[in-house]
């Protein structure tokens, strides 16, 4: 497994596999081919399906400016993975190289036929199971687990990650309007967290407060903003939102919310190592889902619970999202990913409390490494309709309902 600095990355919405990650290709082949004064990009998959409404033609024609780039949407080829783009470079129309890349979520991207490009690996145990075995014999905390496989240089980018998370709520909630795309969906996170001001009730309160951070940090994601891989864009409301909350509302320290965020990051770096973080691959299960799994661990480390009850956080936030539909109307990350998002911050909190009084009274029969295999598992079931293609579920309903196109 590679550093949690790959589950933790700062780049521009809104989406990490269809906007961060063409955009790091292209970044690959303006520095593979620096005399290229031409690119030809043909998407393919998901990339080709949904590619206009996650402004995936957008990004990489910006980034590869000042060359001309033509850009191909290729509906019909079948491709190994649904996230697969193919550059190639020209020179005075004599063709300089062709390179083929994958983005496989959260941002990050491999060529065809090789690793993961610019991270190595760095953790030696891949599985829950060996990691909590490791702990239990050196006394270790997973916190302390990750400091002794990252070292203490890591507190510096996690610094980084939490101001950039707290920075996208901020920005989130000081906007108003309507977000860009055809299905003119009104920004209300300002509003709903105004609501909460309102509230009488402390829990209901609280709620609606941790839900208008979610939407803040969606909504700034919808709109192209700066946003945090959390592990991924369509899912970067979820992690910002508790950070947020339990930074301001609930007066946690900072040093103690980013020793929470590395714990997350172990979570997230296992999903994405044993099974996957992209929509396209298995479904809003490996976002969504994983960014709760992620969420809840960090809540019950918060709350200084043992090495078994926060892996029965991680698994209760993941298992209960197995089967999740990646479905986006018209292709932007907006319905039903923002309010997902915020459904989730919630889920993240009850999946901590669960664990804390589960563990306490019987020992937990489904393990965190079974689920991530289980949702793995059924992502591949799943059919691409309903894996981040905008052919099927919401996307094919909820268009004629408002009478956008697609």
């Amino acid at each position: 497994m590679q550093s949690i600095k790959e589950i933790f990355k700062i780049g521009p919405g809104p989406s990490s596999s269809h906007t961060f990650g063409p955009m790091k290709a292209s970044e690959a082949m303006k520095t593979n081919y620096p005399e290229a004064d031409r690119f030809k990009v043909v998407l393919y998959g998901s990339l080709a399906l949904t590619g206009k409404g996650h402004l995936t033609d957008m990004i990489i024609a910006k980034t590869l400016k000042p060359r001309n780039v033509e850009i191909e949407f290729d509906y019909k080829s079948a491709v190994e993975h649904p996230n697969t783009m193919v550059f190639e470079a020209f020179k005075e129309n004599e063709s300089l190289g062709k390179e083929t890349f994958i983005s496989i979520g959260g941002g990050k991207i491999v060529k065809s036929g090789e690793k993961a490009l610019e991270a190595n690996s760095i953790y030696p145990l891949h599985s829950m199971d060996a990691i909590q075995t490791y702990c239990k014999e050196h006394h270790l905390n997973f916190e302390e687990y990750v400091d002794l496989i990252e070292g203490k240089d890591l507190d510096v980018y996690m610094k980084q990650i939490f101001s950039a998370m707290i920075k996208s709520v901020k920005k989130g909630l000081s906007k108003t309007g309507v977000l860009p795309g055809s299905l003119k969906l009104d920004r209300v996170a300002n509003a709903l967290n105004q609501s909460a001001k309102s509230c009488d009730e402390p829990s209901e309160q609280n709620a609606l407060l941790l839900a208008s951070y979610a939407y803040a940090t969606s909504e700034q994601n919808a709109s192209g903003g700066l946003v945090v891989t959390a592990p991924t864009m369509g899912s970067c409301g979820v992690i910002p939102a508790l950070v947020y909350h339990y930074y301001y509302d609930l007066k946690y320290p900072k040093e103690k919310l980013i020793k929470g965020l590395k714990v997350a990051g172990l979570i997230g770096n296992l999903i994405q190592y044993n099974a996957t973080i992209s929509g396209a691959k298995a479904g809003c299960q490996a976002e969504v889902g994983a960014a709760c799994s992620m969420g809840a661990a960090m809540i019950a480390y918060l709350q200084g619970q043992t090495n078994a009850q926060i892996e029965c956080a991680a698994e209760i936030g993941l298992e209960h999202h197995l089967g999740l539909t990646c479905d986006p109307v018209g292709g932007y990350v907006m319905i039903p990913c923002i309010e997902r998002n915020a459904v989730a911050a919630q889920r993240s909190i009850d999946a901590a409390r669960l664990a804390k009084y589960l563990r306490n009274v019987k020992k937990n029969r489904v393990s965190f490494d079974m689920v991530v295999q289980t949702m793995n598992l059924t992502g591949k079931k799943l059919p691409i309709e309903l894996k981040e293609s905008a052919l099927g579920g919401l996307a094919v309903v909820v268009p004629d309902h408002f009478n956008t196109k697609k």
